[in-house]
């Protein structure tokens, strides 16, 4: 147990996991919240996909600048300061909902100023981590993170689906506000060293250094260009596909359908528990090919829908794609300089995020127009294949970790 939880022997980690504990557990009951909020308003799915759009527009036209700014300044002020924007964004929301002044163009207006705030944090928040925990905790640090990030993703529908049917998405709004409230004293506890950047250079010429630092690095840059292929097809063939076939099915439906959700979280869940104990040696190697898995629920979903193979198939790819988010994770935090970090992973999040709108189009279109079986065996070949692929790259294949990470001397650290 101490292994495990040897993350919080840092006293600044403790506080952010605490800040970060507090808003996911919220967060997670946002997009809920904010779908029924609109469909009460105009019960329209493209009114919906208009604020939704809104959101992920405006974050991937930020995230190269929220980049440049966490390098620039400290992060944890970076985090506070766009919790703050977040409240009233929020609180608005609410008050629009309380006193039925809402309307779409409203919502989606403040969704803009929401997917901005998100384009700072979310690079600040992953180049803050390194600072706060040693590397010999780092590992254990990411999966504890990614185990309440995936425990709240499971509950958090839940809990926001019955205050939404019971008190209304308002409340909801209310209860996140005040959780980001709660989050920035929290924050304040972190204490970090000042940034290694000292200022007097150009954004522009920021941006350029933190492409030089992402483009240097072949295994980076390998494997986001095969995100955003993997990525396309996840969201389409998973996301679109997947809940068509839920109503159309009856082997599936759609009570079936949120257990093969569930299993796929609850795979996620217990990998990050085993990675509490179990050191990554080669993250990339093992990410990778527990990313290549997710082929396997993709192709059971066009030739054998049934609930409980389908659940079995998604529990295997939610490890698999743990192994890789915390791999991943660690990779880029252990080889890329930190006061470059948050760029780096500005540039790493565009490529993954940028894709999600194409390949939902490009699926939509295929499933009225393409057979549904064909159409997702032939995505699970792709998406395993460009996974595997990446293992030809000599980095991505024989990338390690330092012996420090590992807790043993150098001479003790074995190839495997």
């Amino acid at each position: 147990m101490i292994r495990a939880l040897a993350a919080m022997q840092d006293r600044g980690f403790r506080w952010f996991f605490l800040a970060r504990a507090i808003t996911m557990i919220t967060g997670s009951m946002s997009s809920i919240a904010l779908a029924f909020a609109v469909l009460e308003i105009d019960n329209d799915p493209q009114s919906l996909s208009f604020v939704l759009a809104a959101f992920t527009l405006s974050n991937i036209v930020f995230l190269l600048f929220g980049g440049v700014v966490a390098d620039r300044l400290p992060r944890a002020l970076i985090i506070q300061s766009c919790y703050v924007i977040d409240i009233v964004s929020i609180g608005t929301m609410a008050a629009l909902l309380f006193s039925g002044t809402a309307t779409v163009p409203l919502l989606a207006l403040l969704s803009v100023l929401n997917g901005a705030s998100t384009a700072f944090v979310l690079p600040a928040m992953q180049g803050i981590i390194p600072q706060l925990t040693t590397p010999e905790h780092l590992q254990q640090a990411n999966a504890m993170l990614s185990f309440v990030r995936s425990a709240t993703v499971i509950g958090g529908p839940v809990i926001a689906g019955i205050v939404v049917a019971t008190a209304g998405p308002a409340w909801v709004m209310v209860a996140q506000a005040v959780a980001w409230a709660v989050a920035i004293p929290v924050l304040a506890m972190v204490r970090l060293p000042p940034p290694a950047h000292g200022g007097g250079t150009s954004l522009f010429h920021d941006l350029r250094v933190g492409w030089r630092e992402f483009a240097s690095r072949t295994w980076l840059w390998t494997i986001v260009v095969a995100f955003m292929i993997m990525n396309g097809i996840h969201i389409g063939a998973w996301g679109v596909i997947g809940p068509y076939i839920a109503k159309t099915d009856e082997r599936l439906g759609v009570a079936g359908w949120g257990w093969v959700v569930s299993a796929e979280g609850l795979g996620v869940l217990l990998m990050t528990l085993v990675l509490l104990w179990f050191p990554l040696k080669r993250p990339l190697r093992y990410g990778m090919i527990g990313m290549a898995t997710f082929a396997i629920p993709l192709t059971v979903l066009g030739v054998h829908p049934a609930v409980v193979l389908l659940a079995i198939a998604a529990f295997l790819a939610g490890a698999g794609t743990e192994v890789f988010s915390t791999g991943w994770n660690v990779a880029m935090m252990e080889n890329v300089p930190g006061d470059k970090l948050s760029r780096v992973y500005s540039y790493d999040m565009l490529g993954s995020y940028v894709i999600l709108p194409i390949g939902t189009l490009v699926y939509g279109w295929l499933v009225t127009h393409a057979d549904v079986v064909t159409v997702l065996v032939t995505s699970g070949i792709v998406y395993a294949s460009v996974a595997v692929v990446t293992l030809l790259v000599p980095t991505v294949w024989r990338m390690g970790r330092p012996a420090a990470a590992l807790g043993v001397r150098h001479g003790e650290l074995a190839d495997s």
